[in-house]
């Protein structure tokens, strides 16, 4: 309670899932505009888990985030927890929420962290989304933050390993980040010109790629590089793939199908292959000017949705404008690589 007896507004705010540069420039924006509305702006530790444990950082202030926009990560830090796999998790987030004295929340993450949310605010509790995700596969908003940066770095690897590929005669394969949509896939491999690019989305004919290396060869290219999403799967029956342990929200540890492919390739064409794991240097580092701005924005159009009472609902890109988009939408289904844009980057692949 305040000095005059006036009850304070608060929101709570976390970051859940894996990191996305333009995290922070999120919470920055958010702290700047629920201060402008009058609110206190409370940082939760370690995503869901910082419900559950009650574990925060206090109360966000304008020296605090003042610059944190033009940094990666996030100073709220993150985690894979799940509420709904833990006995009792909703009604803990609620309670550690009504001991924080927090009215409202704005979950930042991507299906699984939205899901949550979603979930919550069934159960009562005045939340509001926004979407982060490198993958760029949640549906009803055109971009999500974090997605540009991520691209960019790919990108950059697969454009420089064309000097080393061309030097050795080689081919490369590149697993890029991607579990059941292709997005930074299909644009990092078109940008870094990569021979061929293997999505989620379509299963591949290990016979097929083969076929086109050889051709490649034969027009004289020696070398090739191959983007591959780390979901990407070949035809039943050609190759056989590790099964790997699930996350907390069911979700299998992918990784491993460049060095997988690389050794079929080089077995069946007898040209020299390597492989390469972006890995995490994708999630890394500080993000784009196109993500800093983004991401500010989002923040703002969050604490301005927490002030109009519109709860259950995620900010979302659309074409320029920031709007508010229903969660349940968003997160009901994937919004994966359609066919139309794989087939143009299926133009490419000689």
């Amino acid at each position: 309670m305040s000095i005059t007896g006036e009850k304070k507004k608060q929101i709570a705010v976390l970051t859940g899932g894996g990191d996305a540069p333009g995290l922070n420039a999120v919470i920055r924006g958010i702290v700047f505009k629920a201060k402008k509305l009058g609110y206190d702006v409370l940082g939760i530790m370690d995503g869901w888990r910082g419900l559950l444990d009650s574990k925060h950082c206090g109360v966000l202030d304008l020296d605090q985030v003042s610059d944190i926009h033009m940094l990666g990560g996030t100073i709220l830090h993150t985690s894979r927890t799940n509420p709904y796999k833990i006995e009792d998790g909703p009604k803990k987030v609620k309670e550690t929420l009504k001991s924080l004295d927090c009215d409202f929340l704005i979950a930042i993450g991507g299906e699984d962290t939205l899901g949550v949310a979603n979930k919550l605010v069934k159960d009562g509790v005045n939340a509001v989304g926004v979407p982060k995700t490198i993958d760029n596969d949640l549906s009803e908003t055109d971009y999500t933050f974090g997605f540009n940066t991520a691209i960019t770095r790919a990108t950059e690897a697969i454009e420089n390993l064309h000097t080393t590929a061309k030097s050795h005669h080689r081919t490369i394969v590149v697993e890029v980040m991607g579990r059941h949509a292709g997005w930074m896939t299909l644009e990092a491999g078109i940008a870094g010109g990569a021979s061929v690019i293997l999505l989620p989305e379509e299963e591949f004919d290990i016979d097929e790629i083969c076929k086109i290396l050889k051709n490649r060869k034969k027009k004289g290219k020696n070398y090739s590089i191959i983007a591959a999403s780390e979901g990407a799967m070949p035809k039943k029956g050609q190759m056989e793939l590790q099964v790997q342990e699930k996350d907390a929200f069911g979700h299998v540890r992918l990784g491993g199908i460049a060095q997988r492919l690389a050794k079929e390739i080089e077995k069946k064409t007898g040209i020299e292959c390597r492989h390469v794991v972006l890995g995490h240097l994708q999630r890394a580092g500080n993000p784009t000017v196109f993500d800093r701005v983004l991401g500010t924005r989002l923040g703002i159009k969050a604490a301005d949705m927490i002030d109009k009472g519109e709860f259950g609902k995620m900010v979302a890109l659309k074409g320029t404008d920031i709007v508010a988009v229903p969660l349940e939408k968003a997160v009901g289904t994937l919004k994966t690589v359609p066919k139309q844009r794989y087939e143009e980057a299926k133009l490419f692949f000689e």
